[in-house]
């Protein structure tokens, strides 16, 4: 099978173990333009959604909105970002950032919508401030549907983050893009299989996360969340 030869190939190529074009290397730049955009959406989106949840007000609004920035063409924004802040990390940050805050923004929402309204207004009964009851009671509660929105958006994030190499910029992307620019299939499925492999490890990590990170009771209520929704 070529795809089994070009994997042989790739892993074993000596230019792929030391420098900048080294395995090791295209990985870590590849997760530092990832948790750039994710941190970057994360603090835009997740006060934003916890916000907008407590409240209740403009969660049809933002309910809309984030499912039309779901289907802009990431390329396309890559494109226009390019055109207007030249080649950059801001030519692929906005994009990402554009990508990973959605499911953030929504899970925000939809975590804090989730906390029992008994348990919200027995938080009031005892003295408990608006903020208080936010961060004490309700955060806490949307932490489950939080991580989950964080799964989600890495894992776009990971298998978008390719399209650094379009616009010269480093990451697995650029074993991808060279690859077919040069014809070396080596390249390009080597790239491809590694950008799998990383968004496979970051569910994995979450998934870890959810299970053992959190506590207790969240874990007891994440798993009877998942019993109604089956």
């Amino acid at each position: 099978m070529n795809w089994l030869t070009w994997l042989g190939d790739f892993f074993s190529d000596p230019d792929r173990r030391s420098g900048s074009n080294a395995i090791a290397h295209r990985i870590a730049e590849h997760l530092l333009l990832s948790g750039e955009a994710l941190l970057c959406a994360a603090l835009l989106a997740v006060p934003l959604g916890l916000l907008i949840g407590y409240t209740g007000r403009g969660v049809t609004v933002v309910t809309a909105m984030a499912g039309a920035a779901r289907a802009l063409p990431t390329l396309g924004l890559v494109t226009l970002a390019v055109l207007l802040a030249g080649v950059g990390d801001t030519a692929v940050l906005v994009p990402l950032v554009a990508l990973a805050a959605p499911p953030l923004l929504v899970a925000a929402v939809e975590g804090v919508r989730g906390t029992d309204p008994d348990v919200r207004d027995a938080a009031r009964g005892v003295g408990l401030t608006h903020p208080q009851v936010l961060w004490q009671v309700c955060l806490p509660s949307a932490l489950p549907t939080l991580l989950a929105g964080f799964r989600t958006a890495t894992v776009q994030v990971i298998a978008t983050a390719t399209v650094a190499a379009y616009v010269g910029l480093g990451g697995l992307g650029r074993y991808v893009v060279d690859g077919l620019a040069t014809r070396d299939y080596a390249a390009t499925v080597g790239g491809a299989l590694l950008v799998v492999l990383l968004a496979v490890a970051a569910q994995a990590f979450f998934a870890l996360l959810a299970r053992y990170a959190l506590p207790p009771a969240l874990r007891a209520q994440r798993r009877a969340s998942d019993r109604r929704s089956s």
